[in-house]
């Protein structure tokens, strides 16, 4: 497949630091790499984003995760094979990168669940990561961007 154009966060001065810089800042709220990895993941693959998807694969393999987590991540509510903090994380990424899907965006029992096993400075970093990927999402797939080897370099 071929891009629509180049890389829009390449594109703009600035954007793509500016989004990597939004990236760096969320990595301080004390959320293992693992999680973080598997939030940008299952974000992606809601998003149809296979850049990120593939990225963000390799990334958590390359920080722990196990093959059956990477296997099962778009069932991960039936697959035994992650920790609750981990399903409370995967849950909050899906309300929000799913806003319009129902009625109560974020209903209070996920949030409250992503609440009771992440403090707030946690909670504010995973909220960051996942508008942060879902903001790589929407321009990578708006353009059609493909993935392909130079992911292994990058991930």
């Amino acid at each position: 497949m071929k891009a629509r154009m180049n890389n829009v966060a390449m594109i703009v001065p600035g954007a793509l630091e500016a989004l990597h810089a939004l990236a760096e800042a969320a990595g301080h709220g004390g959320i293992p790499e693992t999680t973080i990895d598997l939030v940008h993941y299952r974000a992606s693959q809601i998003n149809g984003c296979s850049v990120c998807a593939d990225i963000h694969s390799r990334s958590a393999q390359k920080h722990g995760a196990t093959e059956q987590q990477l296997f099962t991540l778009a069932a991960w509510r039936d697959a035994p094979y992650f920790s609750e903090a981990e399903r409370a994380a995967l849950a909050l990424t899906e309300a929000v990168t799913r806003l319009a899907d129902r009625p109560d965006a974020v209903p209070d029992d996920v949030w409250n669940e992503a609440a009771r096993h992440y403090d707030e400075k946690a909670l504010a970093s995973l909220l960051i990561h996942i508008a942060g990927i879902n903001a790589f999402n929407r321009l990578n797939v708006a353009t059609r961007q493909p993935t392909g080897d130079w992911v292994a370099n990058y991930a």
